[in-house]
């Protein structure tokens, strides 16, 4: 047979514990100086090091674009949805298909107009030490793996990927296991 406990011994023990912890790092806060080590930041707004003239002109920049980019947004992810219930109708049909196409190619492209001319309105802002900054940071974000790719020289390609499929682990010895009639 079980006997139900109340919790609430358990439930003070847990608040004891939690204020026991508290202080003794409040304790240990207050023997630490208050000022930490100089870190570097990975946040790629003090990376470009930033005025505030150019922080406020660039939140002029976003705040004039704001309306536009969320009706744009608003209208890629309607295309995107009535393009993709197209594709999951039980009866498919071309005509529709092509017409829904159509409006998310047209949606994806404003999208993309916005975006490009927002980043324009603010590269004009920056400095030519901040672009640069600017720009590596955008390689980097793109491609997150840039410097942990093997850096192959010549051909690219595997002899058989060719249409981008290839083996994961190609065959070191040569044979092939099963060979076809």
């Amino acid at each position: 047979m079980r006997i139900n406990r109340p919790p609430l011994p358990a439930a003070i023990l847990g608040i004891i514990i939690m204020l026991v912890c508290c202080a003794s790092v409040s304790a240990q806060d207050a023997q630490q100086p208050q000022n930490p080590p100089p870190q570097t930041t990975s946040d790629p707004i003090e990376q470009l090091r930033l005025t505030p003239e150019q922080r406020q002109k660039i939140r002029a920049v976003r705040e004039s674009t704001r309306l536009e980019r969320a009706q744009i947004n608003q209208r890629l992810r309607e295309a995107n949805f009535a393009f993709n219930k197209a594709m999951d109708d039980d009866v498919l049909d071309e005509a529709v298909i092509e017409q829904r196409l159509r409006e998310l190619a047209a949606a994806q492209a404003a999208s993309m107009r916005i975006r490009v001319l927002t980043e324009v309105k603010i590269r004009k802002v920056l400095t030519p030490e901040q672009v640069a900054t600017l720009k590596s940071l955008q390689s980097i974000a793109r491609d997150p793996n840039q410097n942990t790719r093997p850096n192959r020289q010549g051909n690219v390609l595997r002899p058989n990927q060719r249409n981008g499929i290839a083996p994961i682990f190609p065959r070191r010895d040569g044979v092939q296991r099963n060979p076809r009639p």
